[in-house]
């Protein structure tokens, strides 16, 4: 009888135990509740703060001004301590780890937001000083102007003087002047990075790449093979087509191969291809205007840019920021775009890039969640951009735009493509370079960081270092400096720009597997399915769901390299 009294008292006990836990476990409804509370609170504070930070930056960016850029730090200092609210993340990080949220818009916002806060955990001190350093850096960058015999030369003036001289003390003279910024600016660079450094390991991470990758959704050992995988792929084809762009060069400036200095590859970082093929792409642009080419051209394709380009800052003028972006300003439809545009094949493959960056994010579904306002993933956006740029090396696409003359479509179709399958190869080995560098420097910032910048640059690029140069010519690539670990992303793009490629085209051509000869001769002007396609598969859904799910939606498969292999490396 006792030892029956014992065992039920013992089951009641833990009966009661049970329903007790039980009883402790937040409900569905109270998360839910929680977290649609704290959105409601995080965009009140966000969105009036964000806007007017992104605003400030636009105008430091178009002025130069060191006050402007001041200003655009400061503000960039306000939203970036929204994000380092310590009893804020908590709160975010009791919400997550509860399980409780069942609702899947409301689960996704929770993981956006999560990762938005988790890498804004660092001390408010440390933070500031990151941002200043940043906002001080890209002040640098911009102001920046390099200097041949007392003349000051823009990166323009630079590009030009490498593409088109033949003088090879020029050549090598402009080279090493766009490069006298990386003295100038190294010790703050590497303090930057010791800086990134130091809050990721706050924060549990290994260093600050490790770190950013993560918290962008993408895992480093998984982009690590991909990259892998992505050099053996193009690694044989480019040593073929390098033999060919150092033939051809060597014959231009009158010297041996061997002779051939970085100087010689017609760009400072040669992340572009020389003009080894026999079509000048320049000579159909050059009485173009390009802003009216896009917009046609958008137009053509069922996406509106009238209103883009009326916000937008287009040209050259003293002080302004030398390359190109594109800026969301407020997700609700103020979008605009910074570039220097002149009349080429460059600043054209440019500007169509940056208005793909710019109808990507026009054409989000408005009635989305604020945090789900925006691409689905920074390459995504990257693949969009991209999509459209390549456009301009498009023999069909530039007849149909009356660009280039019906007559002689046929003449330059062959060599327009080759020149754009040399700028993929080209562009893929480059961007091996500043994965693999930047991977590197932020796992140990003390090593001889010029030595493993010309070590990466002579395995991927083929290029051999100048005879004893010892300089941090790494520092003088902006991204490096200012916007780390994001360079694979362009890659990552240049594979899903490929997938979309081919998933508008065999939908044009009403096929299940279109070959790269079926693709060849396509263009996609005046075609308004082509804007329908990235209208509702890929801009609508804006963060609604993770990358890959949103393009395995959009084109039937997961994130591959067989597109781009199947498209730019003969035989795959």
């Amino acid at each position: 009888m006792n030892s029956i009294v014992r065992r039920s008292t013992a089951a009641l006990a833990l009966v009661v135990g049970v329903v007790a836990i039980i009883g402790c476990q937040p409900s569905k409804e109270e998360m839910e509740s929680k977290l649609t509370n704290f959105i409601a609170d995080y965009e009140a504070k966000v969105k009036p703060l964000e806007k007017e930070a992104n605003v400030a930056y636009f105008e430091a960016t178009i002025s130069g001004k060191e006050e402007d850029y001041q200003r655009a730090g400061d503000l960039q200092v306000k939203l970036s301590k929204i994000y380092a609210d310590k009893e804020a993340f908590a709160a975010l990080k009791e919400i997550k780890e509860s399980e409780a949220v069942e609702d899947e818009l409301l689960k996704r916002q929770l993981e956006v937001l999560y990762n938005a806060y988790a890498g804004s955990q660092i001390e408010e001190e440390k933070l500031e000083k990151i941002i200043q350093a940043q906002t001080d850096l890209e002040n640098r960058f911009s102001t920046f102007r390099a200097t041949i015999d007392g003349k000051e030369f823009s990166d323009n003036q630079i590009e030009e003087i490498l593409k088109t001289s033949t003088d090879n003390a020029r050549l090598e003279a402009a080279w090493k002047a766009s490069k006298a910024i990386g003295p100038t600016i190294v010790e703050q660079a590497l303090e930057l990075v010791k800086l990134r450094n130091e809050a990721a390991r706050e924060l549990g991470y290994d260093n600050h790449h490790a770190m950013s990758l993560t918290l962008d959704e993408q895992d480093p050992e998984e982009i690590l093979a991909l990259m892998d995988e992505l050099d053996e792929l193009t690694r044989d084809e480019f040593a073929r087509a390098k033999k060919e762009i150092d033939a051809r060069l060597a014959k231009r400036y009158g010297i041996s191969e061997d002779e051939l200095e970085p100087w010689h590859y017609q760009n400072r970082f040669f992340q572009e291809a020389p003009k080894i093929h026999d079509v000048d792409l320049d000579k159909y642009y050059k009485d173009e205007d390009i802003a009216a080419l896009t917009d046609t051209y958008f137009d053509g394709v069922g996406l509106e840019i009238d209103d883009l380009l009326a916000k937008s800052d287009l040209y050259e003028k003293e002080g302004k920021y030398q390359h190109a972006y594109c800026t969301d300003i407020d997700r609700s439809g103020d979008v605009r775009v910074v570039c220097n545009i002149k009349p080429n094949y460059s600043w054209t493959n440019t500007t169509l890039h940056e208005f793909g960056h710019a109808v990507y994010d026009k054409y989000i579904n408005m009635d989305l969640p604020y945090s789900l306002r925006s691409p689905a993933h920074t390459f995504t956006t990257e693949a969009v951009a991209m999509f459209f740029g390549r456009m301009a090396a498009n023999a069909e696409w530039m007849a149909a735009m009356e660009v280039l003359p019906a007559s002689e479509k046929a003449a330059i179709a062959e060599a327009s493509f080759e020149t754009l399958r040399l700028e993929q190869l080209v562009f893929s080995r480059w961007a091996q370079v500043v994965y693999r560098f930047e991977k590197a420097m932020y796992e140990n910032p003390d090593q001889d960081l010029n030595k493993l910048w010309w070590d990466l640059v002579e395995k991927y690029q083929m290029i051999e270092r100048p005879e004893g140069r010892d300089e941090p010519d790494w520092v003088t690539k902006i991204h490096i400096a200012l916007y780390p670990a994001y360079y694979h992303n362009y890659l990552l793009g240049e594979l899903l720009a490929s997938q979309f490629y081919f998933t508008v085209a065999e939908r044009k051509l009403d096929v299940e597997e279109a070959t790269a000869e079926d693709v060849l001769g396509l263009s996609f002007a005046n075609d308004e399915t082509v804007g329908e396609f990235f209208r509702e598969n890929v801009f609508a859904p804006g963060a609604r769901y993770s990358w890959n799910e949103m393009i395995e939606r959009a084109t039937g498969e997961k994130l591959t390299a067989k597109y781009y292999a199947k498209q730019f490396v003969k035989g795959s």
